[in-house]
């Protein structure tokens, strides 16, 4: 059995694993707690790149991987209030702990979903915690 995969548009991908993005908004809730694998999707959202340069002064790097595992991090609690610059609502997975990884490409699907063992070569190292699923 591998892990779970949460597949997230890039430029937020990115954000998470390097400016500090604590919250991924969605419009459903979960009950996943603990570490999940970052799926980068093939979809771009652009208008992302200039929220993340205005916000936090931050620049993203023109071209993020996308179309694969880019890291993990654990999600400790899903919210419908924060105070997290990042939160957008209706609902935000709240976000601690991101880890970079090696960039593994695979096609990712909606909501959370599971990976096998050997698609990320380190995945014994990553802790996976408590996968419940919503």
């Amino acid at each position: 059995m591998g892990m779970l995969a949460l597949s997230i548009q890039q430029p937020w991908a990115w954000a998470i694993l390097h400016a500090g993005k604590d919250v991924e908004n969605r419009s459903w809730p979960t009950s996943v707690r603990g570490r999940v694998l970052i799926h980068a999707s093939q979809k771009i959202d652009l208008d992302g790149f200039d929220y993340i340069e205005e916000c936090c002064g931050i620049k993203v790097p023109p071209f993020p991987s996308t179309g694969g595992i880019v890291g993990s991090v654990e999600i400790v609690n899903c919210v419908q209030h924060s105070s997290s610059k990042w939160f957008q609502g209706k609902y935000g997975f709240v976000l601690r702990n991101p880890t970079e990884t090696q960039f593994v490409r695979c096609p990712g699907r909606l909501k959370f979903f599971e990976t096998k063992n050997a698609l990320v070569p380190d995945l014994a190292k990553i802790s996976t915690g408590n996968k419940k699923r919503t």
